[in-house]
Protein backbone atom coordinates (compact mmCIF):
# COMPACT_ATOMS: atom_id res chain seq x y z
CA UNK A 1 0.00 0.00 0.00
CA UNK A 2 1.85 3.12 1.36
CA UNK A 3 0.36 6.49 2.27
CA UNK A 4 1.12 10.03 1.17
CA UNK A 5 0.48 13.38 2.85
CA UNK A 6 0.86 17.00 1.79
CA UNK A 7 0.19 20.38 3.37
CA UNK A 8 0.53 23.92 2.05
CA UNK A 9 -0.45 27.20 3.70
CA UNK A 10 -1.50 29.45 0.85
CA UNK A 11 -0.89 32.87 2.36
CA UNK A 12 1.13 32.29 5.52
CA UNK A 13 -1.96 32.32 7.74
CA UNK A 14 -2.30 29.35 10.09
CA UNK A 15 -5.55 27.75 11.19
CA UNK A 16 -4.06 24.66 12.82
CA UNK A 17 -3.16 24.15 16.45
CA UNK A 18 0.06 22.36 15.50
CA UNK A 19 3.24 23.00 13.56
CA UNK A 20 3.56 21.95 9.94
CA UNK A 21 5.83 19.10 10.99
CA UNK A 22 3.37 17.93 13.61
CA UNK A 23 0.52 18.09 11.10
CA UNK A 24 2.31 16.00 8.48
CA UNK A 25 3.32 13.49 11.13
CA UNK A 26 -0.23 13.27 12.46
CA UNK A 27 -1.56 12.52 8.96
CA UNK A 28 1.01 9.77 8.53
CA UNK A 29 0.26 8.28 11.93
CA UNK A 30 -3.47 8.18 11.17
CA UNK A 31 -2.76 6.04 8.09
CA UNK A 32 -0.05 3.89 9.66
CA UNK A 33 -1.87 0.68 8.66
CA UNK A 34 -0.91 1.49 5.06
CA UNK A 35 2.86 1.55 5.61
CA UNK A 36 4.60 0.69 8.90
CA UNK A 37 8.12 0.06 7.53
CA UNK A 38 9.61 3.53 7.03
CA UNK A 39 8.67 7.19 6.97
CA UNK A 40 9.94 10.41 5.48
CA UNK A 41 9.30 14.12 5.06
CA UNK A 42 10.26 16.71 2.43
CA UNK A 43 10.31 19.97 4.38
CA UNK A 44 10.60 23.41 2.79
CA UNK A 45 12.37 26.07 4.83
CA UNK A 46 12.94 29.73 4.09
CA UNK A 47 16.10 30.20 1.99
CA UNK A 48 19.04 31.57 4.00
CA UNK A 49 21.63 33.83 2.35
CA UNK A 50 21.63 31.86 -0.93
CA UNK A 51 23.01 28.81 0.86
CA UNK A 52 22.24 25.27 -0.26
CA UNK A 53 20.94 22.67 2.18
CA UNK A 54 22.71 19.37 1.56
CA UNK A 55 21.91 16.11 3.37
CA UNK A 56 23.72 12.76 3.14
CA UNK A 57 23.15 9.27 4.48
CA UNK A 58 25.93 8.02 6.76
CA UNK A 59 26.51 4.69 8.48
CA UNK A 60 25.18 4.17 11.96
CA UNK A 61 28.44 2.71 13.23
CA UNK A 62 32.00 3.61 14.12
CA UNK A 63 32.91 4.79 10.62
CA UNK A 64 30.64 7.86 10.74
CA UNK A 65 33.39 10.42 11.34
CA UNK A 66 35.53 8.96 8.57
CA UNK A 67 32.58 9.18 6.15
CA UNK A 68 31.86 12.77 7.18
CA UNK A 69 35.49 13.72 6.62
CA UNK A 70 35.32 12.18 3.14
CA UNK A 71 32.22 14.26 2.41
CA UNK A 72 33.93 17.43 3.65
CA UNK A 73 36.97 16.74 1.47
CA UNK A 74 34.89 16.08 -1.64
CA UNK A 75 32.80 19.22 -1.04
CA UNK A 76 35.99 21.28 -0.67
CA UNK A 77 37.32 19.83 -3.93
CA UNK A 78 34.24 21.26 -5.69
CA UNK A 79 34.69 24.73 -4.16
CA UNK A 80 31.82 24.14 -1.76
CA UNK A 81 32.21 26.01 1.52
CA UNK A 82 30.49 24.61 4.60
CA UNK A 83 28.84 27.29 6.72
CA UNK A 84 26.97 25.08 9.16
CA UNK A 85 26.79 21.33 9.77
CA UNK A 86 25.04 18.78 11.96
CA UNK A 87 24.69 15.03 12.40
CA UNK A 88 21.39 13.45 13.39
CA UNK A 89 20.16 9.88 13.07
CA UNK A 90 21.60 8.26 9.95
CA UNK A 91 22.30 11.58 8.21
CA UNK A 92 24.86 14.35 7.99
CA UNK A 93 23.54 17.77 6.93
CA UNK A 94 25.29 20.98 5.92
CA UNK A 95 24.40 24.48 4.80
CA UNK A 96 26.90 25.35 2.09
CA UNK A 97 27.93 28.16 -0.23
CA UNK A 98 28.10 26.99 -3.84
CA UNK A 99 27.40 28.78 -7.11
CA UNK A 100 27.91 25.99 -9.62
CA UNK A 101 25.62 23.43 -11.25
CA UNK A 102 23.72 21.22 -8.81
CA UNK A 103 23.74 18.40 -11.35
CA UNK A 104 27.52 18.60 -11.71
CA UNK A 105 27.91 18.67 -7.93
CA UNK A 106 25.70 15.60 -7.65
CA UNK A 107 27.88 13.68 -10.09
CA UNK A 108 31.05 14.79 -8.31
CA UNK A 109 29.76 13.46 -4.99
CA UNK A 110 28.98 9.99 -6.35
CA UNK A 111 30.94 7.20 -4.73
CA UNK A 112 31.58 9.18 -1.55
CA UNK A 113 28.22 8.60 0.08
CA UNK A 114 24.52 8.70 -0.76
CA UNK A 115 22.86 12.07 -1.17
CA UNK A 116 19.42 12.48 0.39
CA UNK A 117 18.61 15.92 -1.03
CA UNK A 118 19.90 19.30 -2.14
CA UNK A 119 17.92 22.53 -2.12
CA UNK A 120 17.87 26.16 -1.14
CA UNK A 121 14.67 25.32 0.78
CA UNK A 122 14.28 21.53 0.57
CA UNK A 123 15.44 19.20 3.31
CA UNK A 124 14.44 15.53 3.07
CA UNK A 125 14.51 13.44 6.23
CA UNK A 126 13.67 9.74 6.00
CA UNK A 127 14.53 6.57 7.87
CA UNK A 128 13.38 3.09 8.82
CA UNK A 129 10.70 3.25 11.51
CA UNK A 130 7.32 4.77 12.17
CA UNK A 131 6.38 8.45 11.95
CA UNK A 132 5.90 9.28 15.64
CA UNK A 133 9.22 7.77 16.70
CA UNK A 134 11.13 9.23 13.76
CA UNK A 135 9.56 12.64 14.31
CA UNK A 136 11.03 12.69 17.82
CA UNK A 137 14.39 11.39 16.61
CA UNK A 138 14.73 14.03 13.88
CA UNK A 139 12.90 16.96 15.56
CA UNK A 140 10.25 17.07 12.82
CA UNK A 141 7.78 18.78 15.17
CA UNK A 142 9.98 21.89 15.21
CA UNK A 143 9.48 22.45 11.49
CA UNK A 144 6.87 25.14 10.87
CA UNK A 145 7.45 26.16 7.27
CA UNK A 146 4.65 26.90 4.84
CA UNK A 147 4.56 23.51 3.12
CA UNK A 148 5.84 19.97 2.91
CA UNK A 149 5.01 16.45 1.77
CA UNK A 150 5.44 13.14 3.58
CA UNK A 151 5.17 9.37 3.13
CA UNK A 152 4.99 6.05 4.94
CA UNK A 153 6.03 2.88 3.14
CA UNK A 154 5.03 -0.73 3.04
CA UNK A 155 8.04 -2.42 1.42
CA UNK A 156 6.96 -4.64 -1.47
CA UNK A 157 9.67 -4.52 -4.14
CA UNK A 158 12.84 -3.66 -2.21
CA UNK A 159 14.24 -4.03 1.28
CA UNK A 160 13.46 -1.87 4.28
CA UNK A 161 16.30 0.65 4.25
CA UNK A 162 16.59 4.38 4.83
CA UNK A 163 17.63 5.02 1.23
CA UNK A 164 14.63 3.14 -0.20
CA UNK A 165 12.24 5.26 1.86
CA UNK A 166 10.33 8.19 0.39
CA UNK A 167 10.33 11.14 -0.42
CA UNK A 168 12.71 11.23 -3.36
CA UNK A 169 14.61 14.24 -4.60
CA UNK A 170 14.89 15.05 -8.31
CA UNK A 171 18.56 14.15 -8.54
CA UNK A 172 20.55 17.12 -9.79
CA UNK A 173 17.75 19.68 -9.43
CA UNK A 174 17.32 21.90 -6.39
CA UNK A 175 14.05 21.83 -4.41
CA UNK A 176 12.01 19.21 -6.35
CA UNK A 177 10.68 16.22 -4.36
CA UNK A 178 7.97 13.59 -4.79
CA UNK A 179 6.02 10.99 -2.80
CA UNK A 180 4.04 8.28 -4.51
CA UNK A 181 1.60 5.45 -3.92
CA UNK A 182 1.46 2.95 -6.77
CA UNK A 183 3.69 1.62 -9.54
CA UNK A 184 5.10 3.11 -12.74
CA UNK A 185 5.04 0.19 -15.17
CA UNK A 186 7.06 1.85 -17.96
CA UNK A 187 9.84 2.79 -15.53
CA UNK A 188 12.79 1.48 -17.57
CA UNK A 189 11.56 2.95 -20.85
CA UNK A 190 11.15 6.38 -19.26
CA UNK A 191 14.41 6.14 -17.36
CA UNK A 192 16.42 5.33 -20.48
CA UNK A 193 14.78 8.23 -22.33
CA UNK A 194 15.67 10.64 -19.54
CA UNK A 195 19.23 9.32 -19.21
CA UNK A 196 19.77 9.89 -22.92
CA UNK A 197 18.80 13.50 -22.30
CA UNK A 198 21.45 13.83 -19.58
CA UNK A 199 19.30 13.13 -16.54
CA UNK A 200 20.76 11.30 -13.56
CA UNK A 201 19.39 8.69 -11.14
CA UNK A 202 20.60 7.51 -7.74
CA UNK A 203 18.20 4.58 -7.27
CA UNK A 204 15.90 2.27 -9.20
CA UNK A 205 12.80 3.57 -7.43
CA UNK A 206 9.91 4.68 -9.63
CA UNK A 207 9.12 7.58 -7.30
CA UNK A 208 12.53 9.06 -8.11
CA UNK A 209 11.63 8.71 -11.79
CA UNK A 210 8.57 10.93 -11.27
CA UNK A 211 10.71 13.61 -9.62
CA UNK A 212 13.39 13.53 -12.33
CA UNK A 213 10.75 13.54 -15.09
CA UNK A 214 9.06 16.65 -13.68
CA UNK A 215 12.38 18.40 -13.08
CA UNK A 216 13.47 17.66 -16.64
CA UNK A 217 10.24 19.07 -18.03
CA UNK A 218 10.65 22.26 -15.99
CA UNK A 219 14.30 22.56 -17.07
CA UNK A 220 12.98 22.88 -20.63
CA UNK A 221 10.82 25.85 -19.66
CA UNK A 222 7.63 23.84 -19.26
CA UNK A 223 5.57 24.91 -16.25
CA UNK A 224 4.98 22.55 -13.35
CA UNK A 225 1.26 22.54 -14.15
CA UNK A 226 1.92 21.53 -17.76
CA UNK A 227 4.40 18.92 -16.54
CA UNK A 228 1.77 17.38 -14.27
CA UNK A 229 -0.60 17.20 -17.23
CA UNK A 230 1.97 15.56 -19.52
CA UNK A 231 2.87 13.01 -16.84
CA UNK A 232 -0.62 11.56 -17.17
CA UNK A 233 0.18 10.76 -20.80
CA UNK A 234 3.82 9.73 -20.42
CA UNK A 235 3.72 7.61 -17.25
CA UNK A 236 2.00 4.22 -17.31
CA UNK A 237 0.72 2.37 -14.26
CA UNK A 238 -1.47 2.92 -11.23
CA UNK A 239 -0.39 5.94 -9.24
CA UNK A 240 -1.32 8.83 -7.03
CA UNK A 241 1.61 11.15 -6.42
CA UNK A 242 2.46 14.48 -4.85
CA UNK A 243 5.24 16.82 -5.95
CA UNK A 244 6.61 19.79 -4.04
CA UNK A 245 8.83 22.65 -5.17
CA UNK A 246 10.08 25.73 -3.38
CA UNK A 247 6.67 27.43 -3.55
CA UNK A 248 4.12 24.83 -4.60
CA UNK A 249 2.47 21.45 -4.13
CA UNK A 250 0.83 19.48 -6.93
CA UNK A 251 -0.75 16.10 -7.51
CA UNK A 252 -1.56 13.73 -10.35
CA UNK A 253 -3.77 10.65 -10.44
CA UNK A 254 -3.82 7.99 -13.15
CA UNK A 255 -6.81 6.96 -15.25
CA UNK A 256 -7.62 3.88 -13.16
CA UNK A 257 -7.68 5.81 -9.86
CA UNK A 258 -6.87 2.64 -7.93
CA UNK A 259 -4.68 4.47 -5.42
CA UNK A 260 -6.70 6.63 -3.02
CA UNK A 261 -6.22 10.34 -2.43
CA UNK A 262 -8.45 12.73 -0.46
CA UNK A 263 -8.09 16.50 -0.17
CA UNK A 264 -9.39 19.28 2.03
CA UNK A 265 -9.12 22.92 1.06
CA UNK A 266 -10.14 26.21 2.66
CA UNK A 267 -9.02 29.81 2.23
CA UNK A 268 -5.82 29.21 4.19
CA UNK A 269 -4.58 25.74 3.31
CA UNK A 270 -4.68 22.67 1.12
CA UNK A 271 -4.17 19.30 2.78
CA UNK A 272 -3.95 15.95 0.99
CA UNK A 273 -3.90 12.46 2.47
CA UNK A 274 -4.33 8.90 1.24
CA UNK A 275 -7.36 8.55 3.51
CA UNK A 276 -9.86 10.92 5.11
CA UNK A 277 -8.77 9.81 8.57
CA UNK A 278 -5.49 11.60 7.91
CA UNK A 279 -7.27 14.90 7.28
CA UNK A 280 -9.46 14.44 10.35
CA UNK A 281 -6.34 14.52 12.52
CA UNK A 282 -5.82 18.15 11.54
CA UNK A 283 -9.24 19.32 12.75
CA UNK A 284 -10.40 16.96 15.53
CA UNK A 285 -14.17 16.89 15.97
CA UNK A 286 -14.85 19.06 12.92
CA UNK A 287 -16.92 17.82 9.98
CA UNK A 288 -14.78 18.43 6.90
CA UNK A 289 -15.97 18.91 3.33
CA UNK A 290 -13.45 16.71 1.58
CA UNK A 291 -13.24 15.48 -2.00
CA UNK A 292 -11.39 12.78 -3.91
CA UNK A 293 -9.70 13.84 -7.16
CA UNK A 294 -11.20 12.20 -10.22
CA UNK A 295 -9.26 9.75 -12.39
CA UNK A 296 -6.78 11.24 -14.87
CA UNK A 297 -6.61 14.61 -13.12
CA UNK A 298 -3.95 16.85 -11.68
CA UNK A 299 -3.88 19.94 -9.49
CA UNK A 300 -1.45 22.62 -8.35
CA UNK A 301 -1.38 25.11 -5.49
CA UNK A 302 1.19 27.91 -5.29
CA UNK A 303 1.94 30.03 -2.23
Amino acid sequence: MCAIAGLLFKNGKRNLNMTTGQALTAMLDATLHRGPDSAGWALYHKPVNDLLRVRFFISDNGSREEEINCIRERLASQNVKIRKESTIGCTYAAAVAYDGSVLELTRALEGVTKLVSIGTSLDIIKDVGQPIGLSKKYDISKFDGNHGIAHIRLATESGVHADTSHPFWACGFSDVATVHNGQITNYWIMRRRLERKGMHFQTENDTELIAVYLAYQMSRGISLEESLASSLEDLDGTFSYLVATQNAIGYAKDKLAAKPMVKYEDENLIAISSEEVGLNRLFPGKALETSEPAPLTYGLWVR
